[in-house]
């Protein structure tokens, strides 16, 4: 590995860019390949990282020049959840256990409390400064799931914004075209809105705050693990 290569490997880790490093193992050449660079999409070597990126796993792929070794390096998982409601106390120590750090943003600090969520991260700011300090990226869903628009809008504006991998929002299909009116008057349109999950969380007949949490992170890793971007 040349110094170059570790430079960047080190620049790109701090920046919290998702990449993969592609060693040749009868060479030693090594080359990065991005999540935010898709040049050599068509590239079977890009495709193999990709599919390296989201599975979080490491693997060695044959190509025409020889064996190349695909080491993962993926930013730590975050979810993003606005609301401090009682589906977030389902929601919230799932996540954890699948492997999120999870971040509740509620300014009404009498729901955001230590004795409802333990351990997990409390901000009781407005969602959009919130959200925009936390700056989404590609390894981020966001979830938003007060039913108030005054928090979950401006949540999901700075999310539609953002390179999150996933977004979700709660409500019936009558408050999801409400609130898609209301993105609209926004500046988004039909391609922004087909990344909000709404209703949020895969049809499973979810009916308690727990079934609901289930449906949402199930969803949440079907679109991490299964998308093809």
């Amino acid at each position: 590995m040349t110094p170059d290569i570790l430079e960047q490997i080190i620049a790109d880790r701090a920046a919290k860019r998702q990449f993969v490093s592609a060693t040749n193992l009868g060479t030693g050449a090594v080359r990065l390949i991005h999540a935010d660079q898709a040049d050599g999409a068509a590239d079977p070597l890009w495709q193999a990282a990709f599919a390296a990126m989201r599975a979080d796993k490491p693997t060695t792929v044959e190509t025409d020049d020889g064996a190349v070794f695909l080491n993962v390096f993926n930013p730590p998982l975050r979810m993003i959840i606005v609301g401090a409601v009682h589906i977030s106390q389902a929601l919230a120590p799932m996540a954890v256990i699948a492997g999120y750090h999870v971040i509740i943003i509620d300014p009404r600090r009498a729901w955001a409390t230590a004795e409802r969520f333990g351990d997990v991260e409390l901000i009781d700011e407005w969602p959009d400064d919130a959200m925009t300090a936390l700056d989404p990226d590609r390894r981020t869903a966001v979830v938003t799931l007060t039913h108030d628009p005054k928090l979950d809008d401006p949540a999901l504006d700075v999310a539609l914004r953002s390179n999150c991998f996933y977004i979700g929002a709660l409500g019936s299909k009558r408050t999801h075209a409400r609130r898609l009116d209301r993105l609209t008057e926004r500046g988004f349109d039909a391609d922004a809105f087909a990344r909000i999950n709404g209703p949020i969380g895969l049809d499973i007949g979810a009916k308690s705050p727990a079934e609901i949490a289930l449906a949402i992170l199930g969803q949440v890793t079907e679109t991490l693990r299964r998308s093809p971007s």
